[in-house]
């Protein structure tokens, strides 16, 4: 049994960032990552859009957290040749009748800090988009997109730079709480990688206090430390419930929302990425653009009970429906399935959206541990902020 200073269980993007965090911070930091490799589940489905923070309540952390964190990612992929574009961002209202939603974003993001949005007439709308047909719109001059996993590359690299060590294949089986240290057991790891990687980045070795963990354990690999994150994404929930005295009424129930993707095979119009106003549980079926200039259209959003990323071609039609809304001379043979990913909601069907939770001793009474609920969109541009949040609820 080796003892470190921190252990973050999900190597998904925010688990990185809070590695990073604590590593350039001075802390000796494990990462345990049960898939093979990194950033395979949430961080891995999404848009890989950097929000510029319009859509969410004046004062929630979604809001705070997202204006905060566009700028340390800006700034970080600009330092670190991390692939990006600021391609700016068009919310667009069909007709009249969404004026109102349009007049609810901007007056949202003004309280949130967002300070470039301009409104836009049809007509000065079709002069930068000729192809779109709406009455008017929001430009968002800061919205942009990224490459996901080179962003959590450079995050890995810099954690890892300060000290911290990633061990892969690394499932937690059980979470105890011995002698002031969360003792973490973890199975189906390669039998080297857990230990050597804790021995790797541990300067003062096994104390009294690991050793109790280690007596503890009936797992092939344990590791100890007084501060433990669980940025576990979608089975934060399931972690948390194998957490020693960890009280189930402080765990919010998880609701997975599941959002499809189809992509257009061809070249499309546009420059920047257009949005619908949003729609009950998510932002509307908007057209993303990637690096490469490729179009694809989603999330939709379809309420599931279990983890499946199979997109059903059958969706085709509604997304036509939804596509040409936006663009009315796409051509529908061009649509065909992409990928889906899955959002891990702490709000359900008809709820009012949650905000995100992050769960630190001051909630749940326990010392050193800090729970992330409910990390979906923004939590790719809000990585770096929600890594420093948590660094400070942890000191």
């Amino acid at each position: 049994m080796e003892q470190v200073d921190a252990i973050v269980v999900g190597a998904g993007v925010v688990g990185l960032a809070i590695a990073r965090a604590l590593a350039r911070s001075g802390h000796e930091t494990l990462v345990l990552e049960a898939e093979s490799r990194i950033g395979t589940g949430v961080s891995a489905r999404n848009s890989e859009v950097i929000h510029a923070g319009l859509y969410y309540p004046p004062g929630s952390l979604k809001a705070r957290l997202c204006v905060a964190g566009k700028a340390l990612l800006y700034a970080f992929c600009e330092a670190r040749g991390v692939p990006h574009r600021r391609t700016g961002k068009l919310i667009v209202a069909r007709d009249a009748g969404q004026s109102a939603a349009l007049d609810a974003i901007a007056a949202s993001a003004v309280s949130a800090g967002v300070s470039d949005l301009r409104r836009l007439s049809g007509p000065e709308v079709r002069a930068l988009e000729p192809e779109l047909e709406c009455t008017e719109a929001l430009l968002s001059p800061s919205t942009g997109i990224v490459d996901a996993q080179a962003f959590m590359l450079a995050l890995l690299a810099e954690a890892e730079a300060g000290g911290a060590t990633l061990a892969t294949a690394s499932r937690v089986a059980r979470i105890s709480r011995v002698a002031g240290l969360w003792c973490v057991h973890v199975v189906d790891a390669s039998r080297a990688s857990v230990s050597a990687s804790a021995s790797a980045g541990a300067s003062a070795g096994p104390n009294a206090n690991a050793k109790a963990c280690a007596e503890a354990s009936e797992t092939p690999a344990s590791v100890a430390a007084p501060w433990l994150v669980n940025a576990a994404g979608l089975g934060a929930q399931a972690l948390a419930g194998r957490i020693e005295g960890m009280d189930p009424a402080r765990v919010p129930r998880l609701h997975l929302a599941r959002g499809n993707y189809f992509a257009y095979a061809g070249r499309v119009p546009f420059r920047h990425l257009v949005y619908p106003v949003p729609e009950a549980g998510g932002l509307g079926t908007h057209l993303t653009l990637d690096l490469a200039g490729r179009a694809r259209f989603g999330p939709d959003v379809e309420w599931i009970d279990r983890i499946d990323y199979t997109v059903d071609p059958a969706r085709h039609a509604q997304f036509a429906t939804a596509a040409r809304r936006l663009w009315p001379a796409l051509d529908p043979s061009r649509l065909e399935p992409a990928y889906a990913g899955i959002r891990p909601k702490i709000s359900g069907p008809g709820d009012v959206a949650a905000d995100f939770r992050i769960s630190g001793p001051t909630d749940h009474g326990m010392a050193g541990l800090v729970n992330l609920f409910g990390i979906e969109s923004p939590g790719l541009t809000a990585s770096m902020a929600l890594a420093d949040d948590v660094v400070a609820r942890l000191a």
